[in-house]
């Protein structure tokens, strides 16, 4: 192995585990979750801890005679991502 292959390895490994935190502490720091299989990736909104409106519960009833969950606007108005990556097998097909 060349020392210029080396370096690039060695740099290569110290920057991966530095992006996994950095991601990390920004889907923390923007109430956010991140679920990955190999079917898709999707990053959706969490309630934020310190809402005045649902104190992080996220929703609330409201009342009158038929009562009903109404969500917070901290989540619920955010946007989702989602990434499809494979396609859902259908019922009928062989797994992989």
């Amino acid at each position: 192995m060349t020392a210029r292959r080396l370096r690039a390895t060695l740099l290569l490994a110290a920057a991966v585990p530095l992006t996994a935190a950095t991601v990390a502490a920004v889907l923390k720091a923007g109430h956010l979750k991140l679920h990955a299989n190999r079917h898709r990736i999707e990053i959706t909104a969490q309630p934020r801890p310190n809402c005045p409106h649902c104190h992080g519960e996220g929703s609330w009833w409201t009342g009158g005679a038929f009562p009903e969950m109404e969500a917070c606007g901290c989540w619920s108005a955010r946007r989702e991502l989602r990434i499809r990556l494979l396609p859902i097998p259908a019922w009928d097909e062989p797994p992989f």
